[in-house]
């Protein structure tokens, strides 16, 4: 296969996982469409924040209804707080208060009829988690997002080559550690201390799964060198491609840092 055919298969595997892996982390919006009291509607529900600001929730209109933001602390014994919500912009708006970093609120849109106090509707059929993470420069977040994606490029790049044993192979291969190494080992930690005020919180100190992905990653290319130092058989690369792509499949920010109300101790994973 023909090096610039190898690249359009590997760029094609990489977005799609990256489409894949962003759709189905726990921080992104919650959409859907649903036929409530005869209408059918859309909605967009937002699953995380930033700690410098209170965050706009919005709802669609069912005509006859008044809109509740219904929302407390996640995991406490608080009491609901059911916050009436304004009519802009042809749809419903509330506000949650800010809260410090990987705080949570657990939240629903509630509907009560205008004619009938005890008639209630609900927009979700699960409620919402949404979490809080301080502001990140904007330049670390892209070195990171840049060096991450690009890593991942390169080891599905190296994982392809390796098939048809190609001399240039290993030069890939140091391409996408190096790569993985400072958007993972570098970049990431910023990442993780400005949103959660943690560096690293991945083993050994912690279980964050998105800190201990990079890990294997890397571990899965050391050993991948490791073994071809020894044998020189192409295809440790190949394994070494296929154990990231996995790893990368899984959802991005699951089990992530969960701020405890009780104590204002931030658990990591």
């Amino acid at each position: 296969m023909k090096p610039y055919k190898i690249w359009i298969l590997a760029a094609i595997i990489t977005v799609a996982a990256a489409v894949f892996q962003r759709m189905t982390r726990p921080t992104y919006p919650l959409k859907g469409t649903k036929e409530i009291a005869g209408q059918k509607v859309k909605y967009k529900l937002t699953r995380s924040a930033e700690t410098v600001r209170d965050v706009e929730i919005t709802a669609p209109i069912i005509e006859g209804y008044q809109a509740y933001l219904v929302f407390k602390k996640y995991k406490t014994n608080d009491s609901l707080t059911y916050q009436p919500m304004k009519f802009e912009h042809q749809q419903w708006v509330g506000t949650l208060p800010s809260l410090p970093a990987a705080g949570k609120y657990v939240y629903n849109i509630h509907y009560k009829h205008l004619q009938n106090d005890n008639q209630w509707l609900v927009l979700s059929d699960k409620d919402i988690v949404i979490r809080f993470k301080g502001e990140v420069p904007a330049w670390i977040l892209i070195l990171h997002i840049l060096f991450i994606f690009s890593a991942m490029l390169f080891s599905n790049y190296t994982g392809i080559l390796s098939l048809s044993k190609k001399a240039n192979t290993m030069f890939w291969a140091k391409i996408t550690l190096i790569f993985l190494i400072i958007g993972g080992f570098v970049f990431g930690p910023l990442v993780q201390k400005y949103a959660f005020g943690a560096f690293w919180t991945g083993f050994p100190f912690g279980y964050d799964l998105t800190d201990n992905k990079v890990l294997l990653s890397v571990l899965a290319w050391v050993i991948a060198f490791f073994m071809y130092r020894r044998n020189k058989n192409l295809r440790w690369f190949l394994f070494a491609s296929l154990i990231t792509f996995a790893i990368y499949l899984i959802p991005h920010s699951l089990f992530g840092s969960e701020l405890d109300f009780t104590t204002g101790v931030i658990k990591q994973g």
